[in-house]
């Protein structure tokens, strides 16, 4: 018989999203007489609800400070150096590192360590648009570069995040496998039931926002295409759910310009939510692959997004949704033909939960992962 492999999950922090949610449904459902794990992460941000605390509460970490998302020196070596003594003491035969942050201190403990295990970094998704000044952009693509070239095995959650990296000439192309995320298939929730439990009006069309309240995804840009389709006088509620920064500001906006949307801040039930909806609705700058966009086909919901990222690997134009712009009024006209003809959601949401069930399922990504940490 085979012996164990064993493997040690780095990531930064397990906020609330979709690498924490990749790596909890690994730490899960990967054959534990075959692939033994261990979780290494750091702490959340104030503002930053916990994955681990709030709903995987079934997994173990083992927890470092210093590891989480702010940059400073001192917490910085100190999680590095816990890392190199942690990876003594585990021996690992895979270290997967993922998260730009994460990727760095962990496959440069690797290296210190000098245990000989294979280094696979994922790529969730990129900080090469739209996050840091030109300069900054530059320094982390160096720095990618160079442990690029330390490493076995590059996944990319999305092909265009993978065509983004190949092109800022990070990683050469036989080291990338493009392993989409996989969530598992959600129970059949009633719509009627669900509305009901969310006290929402079954006779009003729900177009829904599932993501961080931050600069990156573009909060104002949804409030825009809120007010573009209350011009035009589509008959349409907003729901938002998701918390961060902007919130507050988004919220009162929302009151000034007397705006139909519902804050539902932070929520567990995103399933629910997207059963209770009629569209759903992702406004953001740049994006990896969002899982929420994959929770939203499962549900059978029509998509519309901007074409950023790997959104397009979930949403088909025209087929299972939109892809648009980045403005409000490209926005609002896909919205426009969803809100005027029901046959048309209807069909785009079935083609799109037919995807999403081919695609990206959990399965598939837990397979991807065991032979790939095998073959290593």
């Amino acid at each position: 018989m085979a012996s164990q492999v064993k493997v040690m999950q780095i990531i930064a922090r397990m906020n609330v999203g979709g690498p924490a949610l990749i790596v909890a449904e690994l730490m899960r459902g990967l054959d534990k007489s075959a692939i033994e794990q261990i979780l290494v992460t750091g702490f959340c941000d104030e503002n930053e609800a916990d994955y681990l605390d709030n709903v995987a509460k079934d997994i173990k970490a083992t927890r470092i400070a210093g590891l989480g998302r702010s940059v400073s020196l001192i917490a910085d070596l100190k999680a590095f150096f816990g890392l190199v003594s942690l990876i003594r003491k585990y021996k690992p035969d895979v270290i997967h590192t993922h998260t730009a942050k994460a990727g760095v201190l962990g496959r440069l403990a690797s290296l210190l360590a000098g245990r000989g295990a294979a280094r696979v970094h994922t790529f969730h998704g990129h900080l090469l648009h739209g996050y840091f000044s030109q300069a900054m952009t530059q320094l982390v693509i160096l720095i990618e570069r160079l442990f690029a070239a330390r490493t076995k095995v590059l996944i990319a959650i999305g092909s265009k995040v993978k065509d983004d990296l190949l092109a800022a000439h990070i990683g050469k192309a036989d080291k990338y496998r493009v392993f989409f995320p996989g969530l598992p298939v959600p129970k059949a929730i009633s719509k009627a039931d669900t509305q009901a439990a969310l006290g929402i009006n079954a006779q009003t069309l729900y177009i829904t926002f599932v993501g961080r309240l931050t600069q990156i995804k573009r909060p104002d840009r949804l409030l825009d295409v809120a007010k573009e389709c209350k011009h035009r006088g589509l008959d349409l509620h907003f729901l938002v759910a998701g918390e961060g920064e902007l919130f507050e500001s988004s919220k009162a906006r929302a009151e000034r310009e007397e705006l139909k949307i519902t804050f539902l801040g932070w929520r567990s039930d995103i399933a629910q939510i997207f059963a209770a909806s009629d569209i759903a609705i992702l406004t953001s700058d740049n994006e990896g692959i969002p899982l929420t966009l994959i929770q939203a086909a499962q549900a059978g919901l029509p998509i519309v997004a901007t074409n950023v990222g790997s959104i397009s690997d979930i949403v088909v134009n025209e087929s299972t949704g939109y892809l648009t712009q980045k403005n409000a009024s490209d926005m609002a006209d896909a919205i426009e033909k969803l809100v005027r003809d029901a046959q048309l959601r209807k069909i785009m949401g079935e083609a799109g939960r037919a995807r999403a069930n081919q695609y990206f399922s959990l399965d598939r990504m837990l397979k991807d992962h065991a032979d790939l940490y095998r073959s290593l």
